[in-house]
């Protein structure tokens, strides 16, 4: 039977970035996943870094992804300089498009919004932005750059941060899929795998759309899968027909991000669909076009890869973050579509929660049961 101070289940970017910040702080940390840790939303996402609001329900979280996205250059450095490994973070901003005849009045609307909630936005014509991104169409009619928010690439991100957790002393154990947490009285003792009892002080249930099933959590962690496709183009020149991109771009119907070797993705689809990851045709054929009407000369990109990965979904689309009303647990899960961008201040909270008692921001929005749970 393995113990630990702090027992984590998932290792996917939240769970391994809580457990680099545990065991960097001198915890003995296990990390357990039932696949190949930062394998799932951690590998599928896009790395977008924007705390901007997509609707009204997701109002709520932008004051906690301002304070995660101003805290990246700092978490990046670190990262790079714990695992020796580069993550393509990409500083360079983000370019909202607006292609409609009411284009104006969008872009009138989306400012104000970003500026009521103390986010930079500045408005452009249509030639201004194509100043700055000479590829994009020439439908674009007005656009917003919002110049604070960056990219990286998750992929590498995570890997990186699970290399840095393991040289700060953290167990990672892959194909250890969590069962259920154990229980002694209104006390969580740790985790039960399928053929191990795991025990410890503290644990952290940071498994994404998989949280929800793990025996005893449920009724904290009510996490959904959401799934999103994502389609990479590369249109780097091979064939006289570059496309280059500095920026991310946001437009109607699907976003783009760069990345430093030239590549192109794109996503904005969800489906609902239970655990299916599979790809189809009509996703792709709706994120292709989408793009090339944004892009039109990514009509000659070619296809590097195309795939499907599982958001972790909640009731209000919001994260559940903070300790339950069992002694010892806390759920760190359910961030949809801004795991990415929410993974540094996630880990700093838990590491507060866990080693002080207390966080440096209000996290009751967030807090687990409020779906009905204790």
């Amino acid at each position: 039977m393995k113990a630990f101070d702090v027992a984590i289940a998932g290792a996917g970017l939240i769970g391994a970035t809580i457990g680099w910040e545990l065991a960097r702080a001198g915890l003995r940390v296990g990390i357990f996943d039932a696949g190949e840790p930062g394998k799932e939303a951690s590998w599928a996402g896009a790395g977008i870094l924007s705390p901007a609001p997509e609707n009204s329900a997701m109002l709520p979280l932008v004051a906690l992804g301002q304070a995660s996205l101003a805290m990246y250059p700092e978490f990046v450095a670190q990262v790079e300089e714990a695992s020796g490994q580069s993550v393509g973070y990409r500083a360079k901003g983000t370019l909202e498009t607006f292609s409609s005849r009411h284009a104006i009045e969008e872009l009138s609307t989306v400012v104000a919004l970003h500026h009521g909630l103390g986010l930079k936005a500045e408005a452009l014509s249509g030639d201004d932005a194509r100043s700055l991104e000479p590829a994009i169409s020439e439908d674009v009619a007005a656009a917003v750059l919002r110049a604070e928010e960056a990219s990286v690439d998750n992929r590498a991100l995570t890997a990186a941060v699970l290399a840095a957790a393991r040289r700060a002393g953290a167990e990672i154990f892959s194909g250890s899929a969590v069962r259920g947490i154990r229980r002694e009285g209104n006390c969580c003792a740790g985790l039960s795998l399928a053929k191990e009892e795991i025990i410890s002080q503290w644990t952290v249930i940071a498994a994404g759309c998989f949280s929800g099933g793990i025996d005893g959590v449920s009724e904290f962690a009510p996490v959904r899968p959401a799934k999103g496709q994502m389609v990479c183009l590369r249109g780097d020149g091979s064939r006289g027909d570059g496309v280059k991109l500095e920026r991310v771009l946001w437009a109607e119907n699907v976003y783009l991000v760069p990345r430093n070797d030239g590549r192109i993705l794109a996503g904005a689809t969800v489906e609902y669909l239970d655990f299916d990851k599979t790809p189809t045709a009509g996703g792709l054929a709706k994120l292709v076009t989408a793009a090339i009407d944004v892009v039109p000369a990514l009509a000659n990109a070619t296809i590097d890869e195309h795939w499907a990965g599982l958001r972790p979904d909640t009731p209000d689309h919001l994260p559940i973050l903070g300790p339950t009303g069992i002694d010892g647990l806390v759920i760190a899960a359910g961030h949809f579509r801004s795991g990415i961008l929410l993974a540094p201040i996630t880990g700093r909270l838990v590491l507060e929660w866990i080693t002080l008692g207390s966080v440096s921001m209000d996290w009751e929005r967030f807090r687990p049961g409020r779906f009905g749970g204790n």
